[in-house]
């Protein structure tokens, strides 16, 4: 136990002496400034629209949505996801209740919807993607091998500090999320309530189901999948990382994957077999909200299976690669 601890604290230190967080940290402190200016414009746009009325703003989303239903030129898949936005912002209206009250949390919520599926992944892979090839590029691989530990000690130290890194960039980017845009939306909202539940099946959303939770809670729930979600691409990168000798490479090679996925989701509907991919199940927070899924018949069971999956094929590759390759030459 010892050893293991002084080996995690050794990759920890290492990973932080890369400065591949602190850059992290400094992006953050740049985007989330523009997204909550973003936002805040939309917001004044529609209370000088609406008088500060969002059921009359929450009716014309519905209103156009459903006029939207009639045009030949939306695509089927497109029509489905409108239909069921429809009945979900009925069921809001009927239980008066504003489902996009400006506050931190609202915003906070948002952002780490929108991001789960290429912009934190991204953030993860800059860290998970020379964990091994950088080291093989740099030399100091063969040090840390050159002692006596088993290698698969060292890979496993280097999962789990990677596991604490990207356990703290989700909750930096919350944080950060939180205390930017608590700035100009205010720091209330943590106990207004927001429906989940929703069922979606096809263009029919099932409502028996569900139930209003504080915002709090959601987002918990919410960093969770997140959580479960970029574990998934983690280990793949160092998975990745393992393979390939070159960090460039490794970077590169996961970051097409994690952008690829972001428009198979847009595009892979009429795809079946597309659902199997890891990164079409990235976005699992959506099904939080009742958001139809990429590709009909996926639902949350599902994507954490495939992502299960795809995770426990990664660590295999990669465990069993680093264990018998020859990495001195």
């Amino acid at each position: 136990m010892a050893e293991m601890l002084a080996l995690v604290h050794n990759e920890v230190i290492k990973i932080w002496k890369k400065k591949r967080f602190l850059l992290i940290v400094l992006t953050l402190l740049i985007l989330i400034p523009v997204f909550v200016y973003a936002q805040y414009k939309i917001t004044q746009n529609s209370l000088e629209k609406f008088q500060g009325d969002w059921r009359a703003e929450l009716q014309t989303r519905i209103t156009d949505l459903t006029r939207s239903l009639g045009s030949d030129r939306i695509p089927e898949e497109w029509k489905r996801w409108r239909r069921a936005m429809v009945q979900q912002l009925q069921y809001y209206l009927d239980h008066d209740i504003n489902p996009n009250t400006p506050n931190a949390v609202t915003f906070t919520r948002g952002f780490m919807e929108n991001a789960v599926s290429m912009f934190i992944p991204l953030m993860v892979v800059a860290v998970a993607s020379d964990l091994v090839s950088g080291e093989r590029s740099s030399g100091t691989i063969k040090m840390l091998l050159s002692r006596p530990v088993r290698r698969w000690r060292i890979l496993a130290s280097k999962l789990i500090a990677l596991t604490l890194y990207v356990s703290l960039i989700i909750v930096t980017t919350a944080v950060l999320c939180y205390l930017i845009s608590g700035l100009v939306f205010g720091y209330e909202g943590w106990t207004e309530p927001i429906f989940t539940g929703f069922r979606v099946s096809g263009a029919d959303v099932d409502t028996s189901m569900v139930h209003a939770v504080p915002q709090y809670a959601f987002l918990l729930m919410q960093a969770g999948l997140i959580w479960c979600a970029m574990m998934c691409v983690a280990i793949l990168g160092l998975m990745v990382s393992v393979l390939v000798r070159s960090t460039a490479a490794s970077f590169v090679t996961m970051m097409a994957a994690v952008i690829s996925g972001s428009i198979l989701v847009n595009m892979a509907s009429s795809w079946q077999s597309a659902k199997y991919l890891f990164n079409v199940n990235l976005g699992l927070t959506t099904y939080l909200q009742g958001t139809p899924p990429p590709i009909e018949g996926m639902t949350l069971g599902f994507s954490l299976a495939v992502l299960g999956i795809w995770s426990l094929a990664g660590l295999i590759v990669a465990f069993v690669t680093f264990t018998r390759q020859d990495i001195f030459n």
